[in-house]
């Protein structure tokens, strides 16, 4: 009588019997990547065409006195109202607020107990504007008063940047006809590119600054504490004007460090996908640069628009609660 009939337990053996006549599974070849191929179909494309535009339009060009791409950034009144006169500035500068205002309205009218992904990441900007920008720089009761005007603040200036990225038709200079409508063609331009619109924004943190300082303080104790502590005597009277001069200054670094970021930004970018090209009169120069304008653009998009309004926005901050400490 075998163990399977007397109700025993079959032979360990069985399983690996059976496991080692089953077929064993073959492992599908993994297909080759095709992002090298792309690749080199992309290189191979681009020197084609440099070889091409070379043979076609020689190497060397006749410069182009005509074209000025500084008037890219030149400010033409549309509406003439004085100074409330309506130009591609004021565009930008509208549409940037009423991004501001209409995302997150439209968000928060949305928020959702188990947050969807639109959600969740304005949840993480939240909580870069309020925790590690706001909250890091002063008390928590300061930063409940004065996050709204920094989150704005960043979120403005974060905007700002952003749509001057987009080509959109508001070069008035160089217009199209279209079936005899002349339309504006399109450019790159943004509000922050123009140095009246980063000096308004740093006046208006030098006067908030100042104002609360101020408040918390007093005029006298305010003035007072500029010098640092522990300065005494007679040194005391070159560093407190020394540290009226910083405060001023101020405003000039809070203006031209976002002022020329984005300005220079913009050059660069226009000069690489095809200004150079133009001003030199050299076909190939513009398919030559082409991809360099490609990989600043995405740079620009990709860090140099939010890092700008990070650092306005932090900067912001720190002033604020600088005015406020007891011991400066």
């Amino acid at each position: 009588m075998s163990a399977t009939e007397a109700g025993g337990l079959p032979p360990k053996s069985a399983p690996e019997e059976s496991r080692a006549s089953a077929p064993q599974a073959t492992e599908e070849p993994k297909p080759k990547s095709s992002v090298k191929r792309t690749l080199l179909i992309l290189a191979g494309i681009y020197v084609a065409g440099l070889i091409v535009l070379v043979a076609a339009y020689g190497f060397k060009g006749t410069r182009n006195e005509a074209f000025k791409p500084q008037n890219e950034f030149k400010l033409e009144n549309w509406v003439n109202l004085g100074i409330f006169s309506i130009n591609k500035a004021v565009l930008y500068l509208i549409i940037a607020a009423a991004l501001t205002a209409g995302t997150m309205i439209y968000i928060a009218r949305r928020m959702q107990q188990r947050p969807n992904k639109v959600q969740t990441a304005v949840e993480a900007l939240f909580r870069l504007m309020h925790d590690n920008i706001t909250a890091s720089a002063m008390s928590e009761k300061m930063a409940a008063k004065w996050f709204p005007f920094i989150g704005t603040l960043f979120l403005f200036i974060l905007f700002s940047n952003l749509v001057g990225y987009i080509p959109l038709p508001t070069n008035t200079e160089n217009e199209i006809n279209v079936f005899g409508l002349h339309i504006p063609s399109f450019s790159l331009y943004a509000a922050t590119a123009n140095l009246s619109i980063p000096l308004v924004l740093a006046l208006v943190v030098f006067f908030s600054y100042t104002l609360e300082g101020i408040r918390a303080k007093g005029p006298i104790g305010y003035l007072k504490g500029l010098v640092p502590g522990g300065v005494k005597g007679g040194m005391a009277v070159p560093i407190f004007f020394l540290e009226v001069l910083s405060n001023l200054m101020r405003i000039l670094s809070l203006t031209i460090r976002l002022f020329a970021n984005i300005l220079a930004g913009h050059l660069i970018i226009l000069f690489m996908a095809g200004a150079l090209a133009v001003i030199l009169g050299s076909a190939w120069l513009g398919w030559f640069t082409l991809p360099f304008g490609i990989i600043l653009f995405a740079f620009e998009v990709g860090l140099v628009a939010a890092l700008q309004a990070f650092i306005f926005a932090t900067l912001t901050a720190i002033y604020l609660g600088g005015a406020v400490a007891e011991d400066h």
